[in-house]
This record gives structure tokens, sequence and C-alpha cells, in this order.
């Protein structure tokens, strides 16, 4: 599945040691990265099973300073930035002041600086959107993007390896929390993620550093049974696991409860953000037009992005924004925008190749 906003891909730093693996390379979030090693299905289950190692070097890293960064950064989110413990993060989105998404952002505190993590394929329209806010703030934003990369390791088996590799013990911190590790001798800043509510890291380390990382990592998730996860692999694993993507699920033309993303991305006590008179009037009335779904298909092809979902008696009522396999069980999993009328878990809708069944 290419990304939908890749003109001219960027490259991962890791594509020589995956040439050399044999990997299938494909464009995921504008960026070239494994479709697959060789085996989507086994990676699927590496994923459920024991531990996958995932390249994510598709994103962008963005570091605020200054003394008004966190009552800055504050206005513009829309989760609460401004009571974030050192070492703790959280997930928000930028909207525009129509409440439509533009990006979505990490942000991490510590105790000089707040650093966020977006993607690298809005990496330039989102400095300028976040730029032009700055207008009286004493706050200096630097791009960091190609100082840093990331690696994960997910999986049942992921907590235990983390701790034996880097010495960041997972079961004692929340998720998106943070700490400092070190595997072998390269420094690294280990975050935790849930995914699923299975405990599992990130690896953010100095860019040129990734290409000594991946083997080790690899070797080690190997040796628990596990191996690389290409993200045909991953697509499906996160439609299991119910988790949207930005720029596929969700962006610009949605608003968070459109997103289903009203709470998990949102506060609504921390005051003012751009956005906020939307997002407050959604909220009040209750409802909106169409919603995100979870899908399942009928056995056959997976449909692409955009096709066209329909009630049993062929009235349009949505669209499919994402399909992917998934193994043990086979399944064809999705996500997608309806009406309201076709909101109920359970409701068949046709798309031009087969049926599928609005998920709970």
């Amino acid at each position: 599945m290419g990304s939908p906003a890749a003109s001219r891909p960027l490259e991962t730093p890791l594509a020589p040691l995956h040439a050399q693996a044999g990997a299938k390379m494909g464009v995921w979030f504008g960026c070239t990265l494994p479709d697959d090693f060789g085996e989507p299905a086994a990676e699927y289950r590496f994923a459920n099973k024991s531990v996958a190692l995932i390249d994510k070097n598709c994103r962008a890293y963005l570091v605020f300073t200054g003394p008004d960064r966190v009552r800055y950064l504050n206005a513009i989110l829309t989760n609460n930035v401004k009571d974030l413990p050192a070492g703790s993060g959280n997930v928000s989105l930028l909207l525009n002041p129509q409440g439509h998404i533009l990006a979505e952002i990490e942000t991490y505190a510590f105790a000089d600086r707040l650093f966020c993590v977006s993607y690298a394929m809005i990496r330039e329209q989102l400095i300028a959107d976040l730029d032009k806010y700055i207008i009286m703030d004493d706050v200096t934003l630097t791009d960091e993007t190609e100082k840093y990369g990331t690696l994960a390791l997910e999986g049942p088996k992921a907590a235990p390896l983390v701790r034996d590799i880097s010495g960041v013990d997972l079961a004692v911190m929340k998720d998106l929390q943070s700490a400092d590790g070190e595997v072998g001798t390269i420094p690294c800043r280990v975050v935790k993620r849930s995914q699923g509510d299975v405990a599992g890291a990130e690896f953010i380390v100095e860019r040129a550093k990734l290409a000594e990382l991946w083997p080790i990592l690899l070797d080690a998730a190997r040796k628990q049974g596990g191996g690389p996860m290409g993200y045909t692999a991953l697509s499906g694993q996160r439609l299991a696991q119910g988790v949207p993507w930005f720029g596929y699920d969700f962006g610009e033309k949605q608003i968070p409860h459109e997103a289903g993303l009203e709470k998990s991305h949102i506060s609504y006590t921390k005051g003012c953000y751009t956005g906020q008179e939307i997002v407050e009037r959604v909220r009040s009335r209750g409802q909106v037009n169409r919603k995100r779904v979870q899908l399942l298909f009928s056995s056959g092809p997976i449909p692409p992005a955009g096709e066209m979902l329909m009630m049993m008696e062929g009235k349009d009522v949505g669209t499919v924004t994402r399909a992917a396999r998934i193994w043990g069980p086979d399944l064809i999993l999705g996500m997608g925008y309806v009406r309201r009328e076709a909101l109920t878990p359970g409701t068949t809708l046709k798309w031009r190749n087969g049926s599928c069944e609005v998920m709970k």
C-alpha cells in the first residue's frame, strides 16, 4: 500500500541492510520502507507470538526550547502539554481553526525542552504551521529530523527482551514514558509503547547509529523466535488492534470526533487551543454525520483505499480508508468512514467486489 503523500518518498537509512536481507520495499508514510521480508504471515506471527523488529524511520523530530515553550505548545495542541511530568509524553492533534486535523504529534517533556515526534511526509508544512504561531513567544523551534531515527520492538516477548538488552524495565513505566538506556555501547532513549495493550518499546537513537543497532536488535529478536516485520503485516496488525494511521485513516478531511480520536488525543480541561471551538461544539451536540468504523470484509480481494461502501439496497454511505490481511485467523480487516445510518455494529455493506460488516 503506497503512502497517500508519497510524491518523492524519502528513504530509510537502513535501505542497504534491508536490500541485503532480500526485503521487498514499498512506500509507507511517504518513506521507502519494507513491505515485507519474504513472508508477511510469519512477520505477523512475530508480533503476536514472540517479538517483531520494526523500522520506523518515517518520522520527523522537532525540539522546542525557551521559557515559553510549554505555554506555546499547550495553546495550539489538543492535549495537555502543560502538566506533563519530565520523562513523560502524550499524543495530540494540531488542528486548523475549522477543527480539521493537520497533524498527529507526540510530545515528550524534558527539563530543558519539549521533544515532538510526527511524520516526515508533512515535515515542511508542519514546521511552517507551527512557526506561524510563534509571535511574541520566547520559543525556538529546531528541526532535528536528520539527527535521529527510531527502531521498535513489539510483541508478548518484547518487554523482557528490552530489559535484558537495554536495562530499561517497561513494567514500571507508564505508556509514552521514556528512559535512558544503552544497547551494547549505543545510547538510546527508550519509549514505552503499548500497542494493543501489550508493552513494547521504541528506541530513539542518533541516525548514524541505526545501522549498528538494527543487527543487534534483530539477533536478539531471533533468539526469542521473532524477527523483522514489514509494513504489509504491520498494517494488518494495527487494524486488528483498532489503531488508525495518520494520513491513511484520518487527516485534514476529518475533525477529531469523526476520526474517533476524541478520547485519546484531546484534553477537555486544559483550556483554549486552536480549533477548540469546533471540538466543543461537536462534543455538546453529541454526534457527527459520519464516523470512522472498523470493517470485516468477506473473503476475496483486498479493497483499495477510496473504495465506495454502499448499503445492500445500493445507497452510497461511505468509503474505505485502508484494508489489509491478517493471519491466524485469516481475515481481511479495514477501516472507513460511513454515515450515521450505517454505524450500527453488524450492519452489512457492499463494495464493488464483495461485502463487509461494521465491527464493534
